[in-house]
Parts: C-alpha cells; sequence; structure tokens
C-alpha cells in the first residue's frame, strides 16, 4: 500500500488513536457535559492530560471531565474479549472488518437456523433510564438468537425501585454485575457510561449516554451502508446525507465519526449535513472529521441540495424530549419531510437511512420504494449486536452448515 495513499493515511490514523489502549496514554472520550462522580471503588488518576492531542489541539473543543483508557477493538478476537463498547473511537479498521464477518456470520445462521446455543448460561442485563424499542429488543434477541437469556430494567422516568430510593447510577450497576455476565446501558446524561466505568468490573455496552454517543447504532448502520451498497471493493467516493436534528441526535454523532475512517471508501467521503437552524451538527465532531484525511465536510439548507448525487441519507427526527418547551419544538418539527417526490430528485441506486422510531420526517409512502432500506436496517442491528455479544463474551465461533 503507498504511503501516501488516502487508505494508508486512514489506517495511520486509527493507529495512533489505537495507542490510546496504552496505559501511559489518556484519551478523552465524553463531550461537553459529561458528568462524574467520585468513584467509590476505584482511586481516579489525578495525573493531568496533555494540553495537545494526537491530532494538535484539544480532540475536542470543550473541558476535559476525565481521562479513560479504553481497549482498541482490533482484527484479534481477544481484544474484544471482556472489553466495554462504549465509543467508536476505540472500533480499529481491521476491527471494523472483523465484526462485519461476525454479523454476517450471525444472518446466516439466523436465517438457516434460527440461532445457536453458544451463550447458554450467559446473561444480560439492559438498564434503559430513558425510554428504548428497538435497541433494547434487540439485544434482547440477539441474546436469545445465542442461547443467552436477559434481565430488562425500564429505568426510564425513574421507574425503578433504585432510583425512588435514591441509589446511585453506580450501585445499580454494580449489583447487576452480581447477576449477570455484560450490561447494556442507556442513560439520559452525557457522559453517564464515564460514571459506570469506575466500578464496572464486567463488559459495559453504551446504548446511547444523552446526546453524546451510540455507538452500536453506529456500528450497524455503517454494516447496513457497506451491505446494500456492495461496498466490499469500496467505491471511489461515498456522499452520505446527515438530515434532522444534528445537535441531539447522537446517532449522527456516533455515525460522522465512523464514516470517516471506516475502510468502506476509496478516494473521498462527502459528509453533507442538512439541519433546520439552530439544530446544526456540534463543532466537536466536525472538528473529529476535519482531521481525516478526504473526508469533506458540507453544509445545506433545502432538501434539493441535499439530493445532489447522495448515495445514502440518513435522516433523523428532531427530538422533541431534548427542547425545553414545546414551542421550540414546533418551530422546527417537520422541517424536512421525505416523501416520494424528494426521491424523484435521488440518485437510483441510493439508500434512506432512519435510526427510527420516525415522526413525520419520512413519509409512509417511501416504503414501498427500494431504496427505503430503514426496516432492512433494524434487522442488520439484531445481527450486529449477536457479533457483538459472542465476541465481547468471548464466544466467536465461525459458523458453518455443518
Amino acid at each position: 500500500m503507498p504511503l501516501s495513499s488516502p487508505s494508508f493515511l486512514k489506517l495511520l490514523l486509527f493507529r495512533r488513536i489505537s495507542s490510546f489502549s496504552s496505559p501511559s496514554t489518556t484519551f478523552e472520550l465524553f463531550g461537553q457535559g459529561s458528568v462524574y462522580a467520585t468513584s467509590r471503588r476505584r482511586t481516579s488518576s489525578t495525573s493531568s492530560s496533555p494540553s495537545s492531542s494526537l491530532f494538535g489541539p484539544s480532540f475536542y473543543t470543550f473541558p476535559r471531565y476525565r481521562s479513560m483508557d479504553l481497549p482498541a477493538l482490533t482484527e484479534d478476537p481477544s481484544s474484544w474479549k471482556g472489553s466495554s463498547v462504549l465509543s467508536v473511537n476505540q472500533i480499529t479498521p481491521s476491527g471494523l472488518e472483523l465484526l462485519f464477518t461476525v454479523a454476517q456470520e450471525m444472518r446466516t445462521l439466523v436465517r438457516t437456523k434460527g440461532g445457536d446455543s453458544r451463550l447458554q448460561h450467559k446473561l444480560v442485563s439492559t438498564i434503559f433510564y430513558e425510554a428504548s424499542t428497538r435497541t433494547a429488543c434487540s439485544f434482547q434477541a440477539a441474546m436469545m438468537r445465542l442461547g443467552g437469556k436477559h434481565i430488562h430494567v425500564d429505568g426510564a422516568h425513574g421507574n425503578t425501585s433504585a432510583a425512588k430510593k435514591g441509589e446511585t447510577l453506580e450501585d445499580t450497576i454494580m449489583c447487576l454485575e452480581c447477576y449477570t455476565d455484560v450490561t447494556v446501558l442507556r442513560h439520559p446524561v452525557q457522559g453517564s457510561v464515564g460514571r459506570v466505568m469506575e466500578v464496572a468490573t464486567k463488559p459495559i455496552l453504551n446504548a446511547g449516554d444523552g446526546v453524546g454517543e451510540h455507538p452500536t447504532q453506529a456500528l450497524l448502520d455503517v454494516f447496513t451502508i457497506y451491505d446494500e451498497l456492495k461496498l466490499s471493493a469500496g467505491p471511489k467516493a461515498l456522499v452520505v446525507v446527515l438530515l434532522g436534528d444534528l445537535k441531539h441526535g447522537r446517532t449522527v454523532h456516533s455515525l460522522a465519526k465512523l464514516l470517516a475512517v471506516a475502510p468502506i471508501w476509496k478516494d473521498k467521503l462527502v459528509l453533507r449535513y442538512c439541519a433546520p437552524r439552530g439544530l446544526e451538527m456540534p463543532a466537536y465532531i466536525m472538528d473529529f472529521v476535519n482531521h481525516v484525511p478526504n473526508v469533506q465536510q458540507e453544509t445545506c439548507a433545502s432538501l434539493s441540495e441535499a439530493c445532489a448525487n447522495a448515495d445514502v441519507m440518513y435522516v433523523t427526527r428532531v427530538q422533541k424530549e431534548r427542547f425545553a418547551t414545546d414551542a421550540e419544538y414546533e418551530q422546527v418539527k417537520g422541517s424536512y419531510v421525505v416523501n416520494n417526490e424528494t426521491l424523484g430528485l435521488c440518485k437510483k441506486d441510493m439508500i434512506v437511512l432512519h435510526p427510527l422510531p420516525r415522526v413525520d420526517e419520512i413519509a409512509t409512502e417511501v416504503d414501498a420504494d427500494p431504496r427505503a432500506a430503514y426496516f432492512r436496517q433494524m434487522e442488520n442491528g439484531m445481527f450486529v449486536r449477536m457479533a457483538i455479544l459472542a465476541l465481547v463474551l468471548g464466544k466467536r465461533e465461525p459458523w458453518t452448515e455443518n
């Protein structure tokens, strides 16, 4: 591979990112508004973080709340075993290829046999302090397809007795670890998974921390793009539109970062941001992407501009629950609606994705168009999460028909 090639530069970039797994290297994981509690089990490092990151000035543009060492997840299955998955920043290009290979194996397994028993006697706890349908159910289905079982805790609106009695998040996680082998956590506060990592002794899978990240969603999104567009050879250029609430949408935060360094494009990646005023992509995400060679970031205001030459249109809803008042929400609700007229402006071989649920940003008439890939995207979520659970629990067993 030529040392000046984009592929080499992306690999070098990821190797530099991956160096945070070294005990002597710290890495800023969480975004603005992250909060941490003092650990009662572990003593936090008091060493100050470096004034500059691997990319020059601060990796992000907000104050440092905590530095953490997290393992890089590579093509070696042992790097995944026992590891937490908290951020897309952990995933190397070779690790992504391994995950996709295992996800494809899981799809074949489900479609031919329904599943297997490799995770028999294993338990996952899914604890969600925000409501969830797809993420919670797909993790539970993934565990059951592989012979395991699950415990679900609905912590939304303080529904648990633990929350009502004032128990800390850390204590709740430590209790669940007494029963289960891996924990899937969703929490409304950005950086909450960092608090948990101060006390966790078993793998934690980040299912969304406020407006921060949603790494497993980004992994299934990139897998879907790779699979739908037949990108095994890698296109010369890939144009991805991110449309909707880009400020509050943790899915697009993780997706933009992962796409920038994913080995599914060759010469150029265009990330085109289209959002209502005030809901633009955060600067710290754009700063991260800006350090990746051959990635072009664009902004546009109209659907017609967004559609031009797009290979992927990734639509997100305006998140009502993130607004202080209903009046603020109503001002931007319905800013963009993708319908058949919109698709008439798009390429015949592009795809439309959405993390769901949708409200009114994609008309139901679009569902009949073969370019509507969002329900196939949801199915892929189970396969990718099956792969993650198998790898994290050390049960990656390549499946064959015999």
